[in-house]
């Protein structure tokens, strides 16, 4: 069975792009220059874009989550956020970026990420992501809407999550999303290679969409 979804709309409230977070791209720098992250991470507490020209997936699930944390005055967080993972995934021409606002001296710093361009996809498995907002178009093959999450195929609920085991989930086995733009609150990942990575600072307010 295949489903499709086109436009930001309706899917606002599910992500299905798994990039890691720029915050993480600091202290990673001797995998990265390899071509690889062969460990699990995670980074949250401040919101990230990421755009992608496509992304293609197999061992898609997805479930509902609060994600916790701490804002960058220490003061605690809460979101709700759409957890998606991927068993495997290629991503075209993405781009990410986070802006840290009020830093003394110089105000907004943005960091850009991007890769996976030039015919070379950036690579990983057993990646999630906790988005709140996504726009894309969407196709799912063989997918299930509506089932308990702890029957979701995939890599299923990261160990921790705050996530009810019995609520509503979704999976597919491959899932194609083109033209996506989406924030996220956090991200893990098991495998990740980023192919052609290029990452810059700039002065001020500059994001990826």
């Amino acid at each position: 069975m295949e489903s499709q979804v086109r436009g930001g709309t309706r899917w606002k409230r599910f992500a299905v792009v798994m990039v890691p977070s720029v915050a993480a791209t600091a202290c990673i720098g001797v995998a990265l220059a390899q071509g690889a992250l062969a460990a699990s991470f995670s980074v949250s507490g401040q919101s990230f874009k990421v755009t992608a020209d496509k992304l293609v997936g197999t061992g898609f699930a997805q479930y509902g989550a609060i994600d916790s944390g701490y804002n960058l005055d220490g003061s605690k967080t809460a979101h709700a956020v759409a957890v998606s993972s991927f068993s495997k995934a290629e991503i075209t021409n993405m781009c990410q970026s986070v802006v840290t606002p009020n830093i003394p001296l110089l105000g907004s710093v943005s960091l850009t990420l991007k890769a996976g361009g030039g015919g070379k996809p950036v690579e990983a498995d057993n990646l999630y992501i906790d988005v709140e907002d996504l726009s894309a178009d969407a196709t799912f093959e063989n997918i299930r809407i509506g089932v308990a999450g702890k029957d979701l195929k995939g890599p299923g609920i990261k160990s921790g999550d705050a996530a009810n085991p019995f609520g509503f989930g979704q999976d597919a086995e491959k899932a194609t999303l083109t033209d996506v733009k989406q924030t996220a609150w956090a991200t893990t990942a098991g495998t990740f290679k980023l192919s052609g990575l290029k990452m810059s600072l700039s002065s001020g307010v500059k994001e990826c969409y």
